[in-house]
């Protein structure tokens, strides 16, 4: 990816950043897709600090994912973040998808976070 389409997706991330940060009142889980792997985290912007990650990266995940870039993967890691989260004691998050579409991996990732107990 050139860095002309990595500076048009921060400004696409932005301004939509911007308003839910004025809110304050949930965490962000924030989720990155590559063409390899899936990352999430459940981060705190009023503090500036990531309360808990997963990824198909993780040794732990990475043995039962065969390839990251799968649904099946995805939703490998949905479970995993809400298992995390919920040890943490989050319960309700701000889901943030990026410049990414609804769709495919990202959909998988949020279904299974949901079974897996967040509300967003």
């Amino acid at each position: 990816m050139t860095s002309k389409a990595n500076s048009n997706r921060a400004l696409r991330n932005r301004h939509k950043l911007k308003a839910v940060s004025a809110r304050n009142d949930r965490v962000r889980l924030s989720v990155y897709r590559s063409e390899q792997h899936i990352y999430a985290q459940v981060i705190d912007d009023a503090k500036g600090a990531t309360l808990v990650s997963a990824s198909t990266v993780d040794k732990k995940l990475s043995k039962s994912v065969k390839k990251g870039s799968t649904v099946e993967a995805a939703k490998v890691v949905g479970a995993e973040i809400g298992k995390r989260a919920k040890e943490a004691g989050v319960k309700e998050v701000f889901f943030d998808r990026g410049s990414f579409r609804y769709q495919g991996r990202i959909k998988a990732l949020a279904d299974a976070a949901r079974e897996a107990g967040l509300n967003f």
